[in-house]
């Protein structure tokens, strides 16, 4: 199953109007990300179904603790997360920048079998239990809705996932689920022997953006560029997760 956000610029910026601006000693705007997502127009790429993925849904997956099934109902957990907290009331909640977000996480760089991991890979085991078709189902209703409530938004309301204890700028909260959606979009796609999705370039280029900065955080400047650059002497990872 390979799901998709398709983003539609708002019509204020130019095509290939360069983003993120970096300014070095100006704080916060640091966490500006690339383009702006609450306008973007979700749309969607049908899941695969069959008896190869029914076979599928319950054996193990690529990442460790998850069945195949439980990482798709993860997957579309990024979606449902949105809708619910559309719908949430986030007053009295102190708000956080996309990256003080990342430092807060309890899952980030964590042992994957702390109380936190533990818990994402229970819910989505939970949510899988229902079966494939139930769940494509549901993230196509997901999708649907989002595509009628987002470019309504102005992307500065208050959002955040509802069991987190702080809140954020919807843009930014936007931003995490489509960092959530192309990597796990991999992460499933390699798991049942499929391409990984080809993603919109605004879409793309917001979760590399975000990689490269978490990555940068982890292992530092240097390390990055050999990385990107300089293959004769890259480090072993710049995993920024």
């Amino acid at each position: 199953m390979a799901l998709l956000l398709r983003c539609r610029r708002r019509s204020r910026l130019r095509p290939h109007q360069p983003r993120p601006r970096l300014h070095a000693l100006e704080g916060d705007r640091h966490d500006q990300h690339p383009r702006p997502v609450s306008a973007r127009r979700p749309g969607r790429a049908r899941p695969r179904r069959g008896r190869r993925g029914d076979r599928a849904w319950t054996g193990s997956s690529a990442l460790a603790g998850f069945t195949v099934g439980g990482l798709a109902a993860h997957l579309l957990q990024q979606l449902t997360s949105v809708t619910a907290a559309l719908a949430a009331d986030h007053e009295g909640k102190a708000t956080v920048t996309l990256f003080e977000h990342y430092d807060r996480v309890a899952w980030l760089a964590a042992d994957i079998d702390n109380d936190y991991n533990t818990g994402i890979r229970d819910g989505g085991e939970r949510a899988a239990e229902t079966g494939a078709a139930a769940v494509a189902a549901e993230a196509e209703a997901a999708l649907a809705g989002l595509e009628a409530a987002l470019p309504a938004m102005e992307g500065s309301e208050t959002s955040g996932n509802t069991r987190w204890p702080y809140a954020m700028g919807l843009d930014d909260f936007l931003c995490t689920r489509l960092m959530e959606l192309v990597v796990h979009s991999d992460d499933l796609a390699y798991s049942v022997g499929i391409d990984t999705p080809v993603f919109d370039e605004d879409v793309f280029d917001t979760a590399a953006w975000m990689l490269a900065r978490l990555a940068v955080k982890r292992h530092g400047q240097a390390d990055l560029v050999r990385a990107l650059a300089r293959s004769e002497r890259a480090p072993g990872t710049i995993s920024g997760l």
